[in-house]
Formats: C-alpha cells, structure tokens, sequence
C-alpha cells in the first residue's frame, strides 16, 4: 500500500490515502486547502506561484498520466504547500515528459496524497468555503493533533505573500511563445518597453508580452512610484504591467501605495497599465474600490466570463480567491468590462480617462482556446497610443 498520509480539515474531517512525493522527511504543511477542476495542466497549477500557500485538490480522478516536463512551467519551482489526488497514475505517456510526478514533487520537497475521495473533500469545500488543512505522512501525529494544528493555521484573509514569491531585483525576461505562438511571427526589435511589477509572475504571461514585440523587466513589487514615473517621463519603459501572485491583495500595501501614485496623472502623461489576477485586484485598490474574499474561490480552465464590451462569452483560466466589490469599483468611477456567468463576480474593468485596465482572469493560460489573446494586444496598442501621443516613435527601425 505504501507510506499512509493523512489530510485534516480545521472542521474536524481526516482523509487518508497514501503519501509520494516527499515522502518520509517529516513534512507537515499547513495551509488553505483550494481545489482546481481543470482536466490537465496540472504543472502549471503546481508551479503557479498564486498557489503559495495552499494545499491543492485536483477534482480530475486522474492525475500524473503525461508526467511532467521542464517547457510547462509557469515559475522556477513547484509552489503548492501539499496536492491531494484521487488517483496517481502509475505509468505516465507523454513524448514530451522527462519525469514523473512523484519524483517531480520529492525534488521540490513537496508531499502528495494519493487515493482520496476527491469528490467529498470538494463537495465539503463548496459547503463550508475554503478551510485550512494539515498534509502530513507523519505517524506519530494523531488526528486529534492535526486538526488542532489546522485550526491554528493563519487565515488567508490578511496574508501579504507577495514578498515570498516576487523578484527582490530587477531582471530582464527575453523568452517568447516560440512554437506556441498563436499569432504571426514578430521579427526585429522590440516596439515597447513593459516594467512588469512581479508579485509572483507567471512565466506564459511574461512570454505573451514578450511575443507581442515587448522588452519585458521584471521589477520588485514594491518599486517606488516615482521610479516608475521618472523612468516613463524619459521615454525608458512604455507601460507597467502588474502580475498575479498568492494572498490577500489588500495586505499587499507597497504595490498600492505605488498605482494610486501612478494613477494620479491623467492626460496624455498617464502611464499605461494593465493587471492580471492579483493584478486586477490591486489596480481596484489603488482605484479606491475594496475587495473581498471569495466562499471557495475561482480555480478551473473553462471558467465563462461575458465581455459586456464586445458582447460575448469568452470560455478563461481563472485561480483566485479574492475579488473586487463592483459597487465600490463604480463608485471610485471604474467600468465593469467583465463579469463572471456562473456567479455574477466582477471579472474586468478599465478607468475611463486613463489607459489602465485589468482582467481577473488569465488571458495566458490556452487550455484549448485563445479567447482572450485580444487583452494582450490591447496592452500593446496602449502603449503605442501613448507614444504617439508623446511624440515618440516606436522603437523598430529607429
């Protein structure tokens, strides 16, 4: 049967299955315990580092069957705190795969737990609302221990992990979609500069840029405004870029602090911006709108969102737990460009006399279609609307 692993719920519930992964090296991880319904991309969920924090419960009954590779990552390492599956594949089958996931998860120091009832620890999630969780293989722990330990785990509500997952320094980023790439071939030199604030980038979002002819910079999250605004002034970055990441948005204060500073010039000395995710929920804050936790959060890859500007339904990628008050966002004087269908959460929205919008989804993640490849072009037009509007060329040919 293997090493017996056991996943306690704060309320009291113990599943047990069997532990891989980092098994017998004494890992007892506590933290918010989320679920994914996405059928594949399991390895992007992994290393997603908006999944700092969290023990991760895929509702697809099979897990590990395509192995894992080293192109499907989205960060430098796995990010969850433990994955509980229904079933581990014995044998994966992909041309591409270099590793099974066992192993891919002891390399990282990450335990897994195999042969759970993924469908109750879910249904239960959908009942009581995200719960903490102790995913241990650890038999000198009773169950009574572990719950206990779970229930004093800390909230997510009021956690800045920004800081754990973000650059501490900026770097250059120059890998593109290469064979990935959706649309026509982008030769010659970059058109525009993108100071990308990294509160735990994922790496598809940074090739999408990328791909659209942008020199893309990884900075610190908490880059001072006037940084930001001294470098644009001189013509140095085109745009700024805000990322996703793990947490509660409105703990991230320094990245706040530095769009509502961004956001005071209007005109055509505005700077244009345009956030993912956590990305979305910032700008929101620093709008002057409030956010909120969500009962279970959003987390899937056929998540339906209705474009209320171009009047249709995109099929998105969505991994979030918090979201933005829309009665707020309006009030601070946003556009609700965006709603999610299943239950009526604000989605998007954009300010209406500045260049500044912001999804809650990923435009990113294709798990088949590419609905929402348009965001990354309208970024792109922004920044050369600005330009233009600054008297400056773009920089192919100059």
């Amino acid at each position: 049967m293997g090493v017996v692993g056991r996943l306690a719920l704060a309320d009291g519930s113990v599943f047990e299955g069997t532990a891989f992964g980092a098994v017998g090296r004494g890992v007892v991880s506590r933290a918010e315990v989320v679920f994914n319904t996405a059928l594949t991309g399991y390895q992007e969920s992994l290393t997603d580092p908006s999944y700092t924090g969290q023990i991760l419960v895929q509702t697809m009954p099979l897990i590990g069957n395509t192995g894992v590779n080293p192109e499907d990552v989205e960060s430098g390492k796995v990010q969850v705190a433990g994955l509980v599956v229904r079933e581990l594949t014995r044998r994966y089958s992909n041309f591409r795969a270099e590793n099974d996931l066992s192993s891919y998860l002891a390399g990282y120091g990450v335990l897994g737990l195999a042969g759970v009832d993924t469908r109750a620890v879910t249904k239960k999630l959908r009942v009581t609302g995200s719960i903490n969780g102790v995913l241990t293989d650890r038999s000198d722990l009773s169950d009574e221990q572990l719950v206990e330990m779970a229930r004093s785990a800390p909230s997510m509500a009021g956690q800045n992990l920004v800081p754990v997952v973000g650059c501490g320094s900026a770097r250059a980023w120059t890998e593109d979609l290469g064979a990935w790439s959706a649309g026509p071939a982008r030769p010659g030199r970059a058109r525009y500069r993108v100071a990308a604030l990294d509160c735990g980038a994922k790496s598809n979002i940074l090739r999408n840029l990328t791909d659209r002819g942008c020199e893309v910079e990884l900075v610190p999250h908490d880059t001072p405004a006037g940084v930001l605004r001294e470098r644009f002034e001189r013509g140095e970055i085109d745009g700024v870029f805000i990322s996703n990441g793990p947490g509660d948005p409105a703990a991230v204060d320094a990245t706040v602090g530095t769009l509502r500073a961004l956001l005071e010039t209007k005109g055509t000395g505005a700077v244009p911006m345009f956030g993912i995710c956590l990305g979305h929920q910032l700008l929101a804050l620093a709008s002057g709108a409030r956010t909120y936790k969500l009962k279970f959060g959003h987390r899937g890859t056929n998540q339906p969102v209705f474009n209320r500007e171009r009047d249709r339904v995109e099929i998105t990628s969505q991994n979030h737990g918090f979201a933005v008050d829309p009665g707020s966002l309006e009030a601070a004087g946003g556009v609700a460009t965006h709603i999610h269908l299943n239950d009526g959460t604000l989605a998007g929205f954009r300010l209406k006399d500045r260049p500044v919008f912001s999804v809650q989804y990923h435009p990113e993640a294709s798990p088949g279609p590419h609905d929402a490849g348009y965001l990354f072009d309208g970024f792109v037009s922004s920044l050369g609307a600005s330009r233009s509007a600054r008297g400056l060329k773009d920089r192919v040919g100059a």
